[in-house]
């Protein structure tokens, strides 16, 4: 239990800290921002730029696809970092973990060449 503790503290201080955020901003904003009701006031301007269209546009399909293949495999090349580190202990200990490891390169290049081959990776 007392491995646990400092995990414990760390955690209430994270909630009284998000909790006391969230109350402190709305007082603030209560307290000291006045809102105004002219139509100038509350349109949209960014970077100095008035609003051109509707925020809303539709994107390709091949946008959001390129997007989740990329969040993939860069999710899975994560795995390599922790395994690099312990490699040669590892290794050492237990040769069929190179061989493990090879494998799981295999199967991401076999992914990775079957959305190239499905054109997942084309912009056109």
């Amino acid at each position: 239990m007392d491995a646990y503790f400092p995990i414990l503290i760390l955690l209430v201080i994270a909630i009284v800290l998000a909790v006391g955020m969230v109350i402190l901003a709305s007082l603030i904003t209560r307290f000291m921002v006045r809102p105004d009701k002219s139509s100038a006031k509350s349109s949209t301007y960014e970077s100095g730029v008035n609003l051109i269209h509707e925020a809303r546009i539709r994107f390709s399909i091949k946008f959001y696809i390129v997007a989740m293949i990329f969040i993939i495999f860069d999710i899975e090349v994560v795995f390599f970092y922790p395994w690099a580190v312990v490699f040669r202990e590892m290794v050492a200990t237990n040769p069929i973990i190179f061989w493990e490891m090879i494998a799981f390169v295999g199967m991401l290049l076999l992914g990775y060449a079957y959305v190239w081959r499905k054109g997942g990776l084309d912009w056109d």
